[in-house]
């Protein structure tokens, strides 16, 4: 029998996608990933079936070799993604190279070009982009994570254009060369790329999240002007738990619940709309020229938030 609880989740959920809005809500909680149920609740279906989206998945906090990481690994493959971007902490413990290939190429090899590891054949194009983590940095200044990936741009910092959506992973990590601050050189690049570009939907994301109810707490000297500058919305990692902020009307979502050992939530921030502490899980996304839509679900495919953008 399903509990209350989710069964009310699970009907509210149903009746938001109905209605075409996003379904906001809280769920705090470190239950076994067995027990959820296994029913699956679309949010706005309409845009995952349109001739144009493209659909891509973001992970966070993941590579950390293992039956959880290959849980998500598994989800991610289902969806038949066109692409995959991370938060970061690709590689754990130390960013090192004797473990990179275990910690992402075991698992992510078909979206990877060029892929030079011993899992398999790689993608004929890359379809996998990441942004550096802390973690990453821990090995020879990043240097195992940059000869692996083969990026745009610097590869720290770079954009990329797919369909409606154009994507900017940043490097937030206080070791990046090009500095972390909205006025750096890193920070006067994004703002030049965001004001020139004619995509329907900006996104940014990178690694230690500019507001976070988890351990790591909040990265103020993150807090850039994303939304004056033109972005849709900001997807972070650092704390391994999902979260998602209201501020201001602008969305701040955390997701670092990719694979490695999860957080629990012992308070909440202001502007925090949404929480899933205790549970590993991914974020879905697809894009129209006129919609994006957001979904959180956990490792059985469970949906526990939805946000939906339109234009």
């Amino acid at each position: 029998m399903i509990p209350l609880g989710r069964a009310l989740v699970s009907w509210l959920s149903a009746l938001a996608a109905l209605m075409g809005v996003a379904c906001s809500f809280q769920v705090n909680r470190a239950s076994n990933e067995d027990e959820l149920p296994i029913t699956h609740v679309p949010a706005a279906p309409a845009v995952e079936g349109a001739r144009s989206a493209q659909r891509f998945v973001i992970i966070g906090d993941y590579g950390a070799s293992g039956p959880n990481e290959a849980k998500i690994a598994n989800l991610a493959r289902g969806f038949l993604p066109d692409f995959i971007i991370t938060t970061g902490d690709n590689n754990y413990p130390l960013g090192a190279a004797e473990t990179i290939d275990e910690n992402v190429g075991l698992y992510f090899h078909e979206f990877i070009a060029p892929y030079r590891g011993a899992f398999g054949r790689g993608a004929s194009e890359n379809r996998f982009f990441p942004s550096l983590g802390n973690h990453d940095w821990d090995s020879l200044e990043a240097k195992p994570y940059l000869d692996y990936f083969s990026l745009p741009s610097n590869e720290r910092h770079y954009d990329f254009v797919r369909g409606p959506v154009q994507l900017f992973a940043l490097d937030s990590d206080p070791r990046e060369p090009d500095g972390t601050d909205f006025d750096s050189v890193q920070g006067r690049w994004l703002r030049q790329r965001l004001l020139a570009s004619t995509a329907a939907f900006r996104v940014v994301y990178f690694h230690h999240p500019p507001y976070s109810s988890g351990p790591h707490g909040s990265t103020l000297g993150m807090r850039w002007p994303f939304q004056e500058w033109g972005a849709a919305v900001v997807y972070a990692g650092h704390d391994h738990a999902y979260e998602r902020f209201d501020i201001d009307g602008f969305p701040y979502v955390v997701n670092g619940a990719g694979g490695n050992e999860l957080y629990q939530f012992a308070n909440s921030s202001p502007g925090s709309v949404v929480r899933a502490g205790g549970v590993h899980g991914l974020v879905l996304v697809s894009v129209t020229e006129t919609e994006l839509v957001s979904r959180f679900l956990d490792a059985r495919g469970v949906e526990l938030d939805a946000l939906r953008l339109t234009r």
